[in-house]
């Protein structure tokens, strides 16, 4: 007869349920939960599921209040993944997670299993991996640590994703000492499935046997939910055994076996162990289908010695996951695992009585019900204060810098305006031979394998604004990737986010997070661009000293005929460039400010979203008609870095003549009013153009021709295009060789 080892030998005090991260408030409810004290074992599994990190607890009230549906979309959050319909039975199955804390303690390692889990969630709900995005934040480039944090996470976004056979498309790295002792490692995957195999997490079948595939579990990552829901101290050095450690290969494998298993009809359920492991998958699945499981953990496949079930069920061991099949059909399933040379183990069955129940070496170690574990989990809301957004600064306020050409040349030159080609060419983003716009360009393209369509993808956010405020930041950053999305010729359809903040038990930090809310809502209704997935990370700080708010945007939009894409680069000599928005000259949170005068106030642009959506669909549509041949949205830096960007990516000069007004030239051509684009068209195409602006009441303006070999902007300066080609390219290669 199996025995109740409750205490598996070791006294709950205290200090052990502080150490585990629980509140007394929350040690009692666990108490309630079990009508008794728990075991080690279980008080690590309520330690997991009720972590920030798993839980959502501080952000859930406000995460409820984002728009998530649409004629569009098929699963919004609560899978692993959202699902939008792109017609033809296809869906794109896509989502972003951190790997902030992780990747801070081991650069290659952390960023390597943050692809590797995102990766899971996808294709574990039936989706091929088609592309990898990231979104990357650093400390200052003199800090002592950004140099080798760089280099480590590039290393390990290339390493495992190239390994894996799916290509990094694109994404975004900026510097801000902010994240000096914090780094953010965002990273975003996108599949597709077919609409009628699309695969859910929700147990069913009482009797069903539980599946464990994949890798052998061990000790690396116990505790790593834990350790990612826990501001950093001086001992973070010593967190190391908390970072998972993967292995891009049996990755792939895991790809391909799950793929093939799912092409069946053996599959009931299936979940990836991504935090939290073994218990949070069970945990998840059991719950979600209103059921209990039943585990042997002697069964589970172990790769190192002396394992207890504490460990076994807080392992964040990589590459594994866990599946529920139907009865007859195990064995068919096993061969496919065997031949793909993955472990696989009936590791339980499905149990009515709603629990999860867990034995080893013959006695019960843990025997908890898992609804109320899942659903019954902690709901704060904390309070909050309102960010007090600063003034606005008058751009005749700003001082004109002596030489406006190399105020360009320096901008281009630095840090955060500098190109990214030392980053991505260690990216592999053409396996697969179906991307068709590279990084560089306002969005990655990647072709509908087979077919006319090609989805957009953008990842973006402006956490300077963010921090000045929250709520016109949050509106920014999702108006921005719908920007880019619409500047290569896509229609925008859904957004998944990763919200990285500092620690919400602080009002301020927790009114920057309600702020970025608000505006992301206001900007997704508005915009017509639901939320289908997403991931918080909070108390992403150091020592009390948090990062700037950060509410990174991922986007995917879709293209119906690819032949219509557009790149930034304009084609052809003589080729007329248009500006479409209106120019204020906003210079507050500027680049060019914190660049040049090395100051970082004022308020941000202001987002008029109905402007935005007006502008956004008249340039959509001219791409899209064929009237336009090079699109650039204006973001950072604003019309002259824009304009800069245009010219280097064509290795084409133009002649352009600014009208200004009253605003002075170096605020017109360096501020950063939103809802802007610049395109190129033929000479044959503008009047066209022109009078559908009129008539939609889009403010358009003829400013140049694409002329020479140097950008001339008429009374501010000529620069050699190959003079700007240089100076961009240099900073960050010269930087990592530690010449910069």
């Amino acid at each position: 007869m199996t025995e109740t080892n409750w205490n598996n030998n070791v006294e709950i005090t205290p200090e052990i349920v502080k150490e585990h991260g629980l509140s007394d408030s929350e040690h009692k409810l666990m108490i309630k939960i079990l009508g008794r004290n728990p075991s080690l074992t279980e008080l690590g599994i309520f330690s997991v599921m009720w972590s920030e990190h798993c839980s959502y607890k501080s952000s859930k009230l406000h995460l409820k209040t984002l728009p998530t549906t649409a004629p569009w979309v098929i699963h919004g959050p609560g899978e692993n993944a959202g699902v939008i319909d792109i017609g033809d039975n296809q869906a794109v199955i896509f989502k972003m997670e951190s790997h902030n804390h992780p990747s801070y303690i081991e650069p290659y390692q952390g960023a390597a299993t943050g692809v590797g889990g995102i990766l899971r969630d996808v294709f574990t709900m039936g989706a091929r991996p088609i592309a990898n995005m990231n979104a990357l934040r650093f400390g200052s480039p003199d800090h002592h640590k950004t140099r080798h944090l760089l280099s480590g996470v590039v290393e390990g976004i290339g390493g495992y994703g190239n390994c894996v056979g799916v290509p990094t498309v694109g994404g975004e790295t900026n510097f801000h000492p902010s994240y000096d002792g914090n780094i953010l490692v965002n990273a975003m995957t996108v599949g597709l499935a077919d609409q009628d195999k699309i695969f859910l997490s929700a147990a069913a079948g009482v009797g069903n046997p539980v599946i464990y595939v994949g890798s052998k579990t061990g000790r690396d990552g116990i505790h790593g939910a834990t350790m990612a829901s826990a501001e950093f101290t001086e001992d973070s050095e010593e967190k190391r055994p908390t970072v998972q450690v993967g292995d891009p290969f049996t990755e792939k494998l895991l790809i391909e076996a799950c793929l093939e298993l799912m092409s069946t009809d053996m599959v009931v359920a299936i979940q990836d162990m991504g935090a939290a492991g073994l218990t949070s998958s069970s945990v998840e699945m059991a719950s979600g289908g209103g059921v209990g499981f039943a585990l042997n953990l002697d069964m589970v496949p172990q790769r190192e010695e002396g394992m207890t079930p504490y460990e076994m069920m807080l392992s964040e061991s990589q590459e594994r996951m866990l599946v529920v099949l139907k009865p007859d059909r195990v064995e068919e399933a096993k061969e496919i695992f065997v031949r793909w040379d993955l472990d696989f183990a009936v590791i339980g069955e499905i149990a009515g009585d709603g629990n999860l129940t867990l034995s080893w070496k013959g006695d019960i170690v843990a025997d908890i019900p898992t609804q109320p574990l899942a659903d019954n989990s902690p709901e704060y809301d904390r309070p909050w204060i309102k960010t007090q957004a600063p003034a606005t600064i008058d751009p005749n306020d700003v001082a004109s810098p002596n030489d406006l050409g190399e105020t360009l040349i320096k901008m281009i030159a630095s840090a955060n305006l500098s190109s990214r080609a030392w980053i991505w060419q260690q990216y592999d983003n053409q396996v697969m031979a179906d991307t068709i716009q590279m990084p560089g360009g306002d969005a990655a393209v990647v072709r509908v394998h087979g077919t006319d369509k090609a989805l957009a993808i953008s990842t973006d956010c402006t956490p300077r604004y963010c921090y000045a405020d929250p709520f016109e930041g949050g509106k920014q950053a999702v108006a921005e990737t719908w920007r880019n999305i619409t500047s290569v010729g896509a229609t925008p359809l859904a957004i998944t986010d990763c919200l990285n903040f500092g620690n919400p038990e602080r009002p301020d930090i927790m009114g920057q997070f309600v702020g970025a809310i608000d505006g992301l809502r206001e900007a997704c209704s508005i915009l017509e661009y639901p939320v289908v997935s997403g991931n918080v990370s909070l108390y992403n700080e150091t020592n009390g000293t948090g990062i700037h708010p950060t509410p990174a945007i991922g986007g995917v939009g879709l293209m119906e005929d690819s032949s219509k894409m557009v790149k930034i680069a304009p084609k052809d000599e003589g080729d007329v460039i248009i500006l479409v928005g209106e120019s204020k000259g906003h210079i507050g949170c500027s680049q060019y400010l914190s660049i040049i005068e090395g100051r970082e106030e004022g308020a941000p642009p202001p987002i008029d979203l109905m402007l935005e959506k007006k502008n956004g669909n008249f340039v959509r549509k001219h791409i899209i008609n064929g009237n336009i041949n090079a699109c650039h949205d204006i973001s950072d830096g604003g019309i002259f870095i824009a304009l800069a960007e245009m010219a280097m990516a064509s290795h084409k000069g133009m002649d352009i003549s600014l009208n200004n007004n009253s605003i002075p030239v170096h605020t017109y051509g360096y501020g950063e009013d939103q809802a802007r684009y610049i395109i190129s068209t033929t000479a044959l195409e503008v009047d066209q153009i022109i009078a559908d602006a009129e008539q939609s009441g889009v403010k358009v303006e003829r400013i140049g021709v694409v002329r020479g070999e140097e950008l001339m902007i008429e009374d501010c300066f000529s620069i050699p295009v190959n003079e700007l080609l240089d100076a961009h390219a240099s900073w960050m290669p010269n930087y990592m060789s530690n010449e910069a």
